[in-house]
C-alpha cells in the first residue's frame, strides 16, 4: 500500500532537539525494514514540513517506525492510490 506521510515541524525546538531529531532521521534511514520503500521525498521551502510517499504493507507499520519522530513533529499519514487525471462527464 502507498501511505503519504506529513511532518510539520513542532514549533519552539531547541538546538538540542534539532540534534536529537537528526540523529533520529539518521537511524531512520539507516534501518528502514525491508518491508518499507520510501518512493519520495520533498520539504517546503521554509522547512517547516517534509512529505514522503511511502510504500508499506499496512499503516501500523508506518505509524510504527513514524512513532519516535513524535517528540519533535506532529505527523499525519493517509493512504493514498496513484490517479491519472481527471476527466469531466
Amino acid at each position: 500500500m502507498l501511505f503519504l506521510l506529513t511532518n510539520r515541524m513542532r514549533p519552539g525546538l531547541s538546538a538540542a532537539q534539532f540534534g536529537e531529531l537528526a540523529e533520529l532521521a539518521k537511524s531512520f534511514y539507516a534501518s528502514m525494514p525491508s518491508d518499507v520503500a520510501i518512493r519520495g521525498e520533498w520539504a517546503a521551502l521554509d522547512g517547516s514540513h517534509n512529505y514522503s510517499l511511502l510504500e508499506a504493507p499496512d499503516l501500523e507499520t508506518v505509524q510504527r517506525i513514524q512513532a519516535p519522530f513524535g517528540p519533535y513533529t506532529e505527523s499525519v499519514v493517509v493512504p493514498v492510490a496513484a490517479i491519472q487525471g481527471w476527466t469531466a462527464s
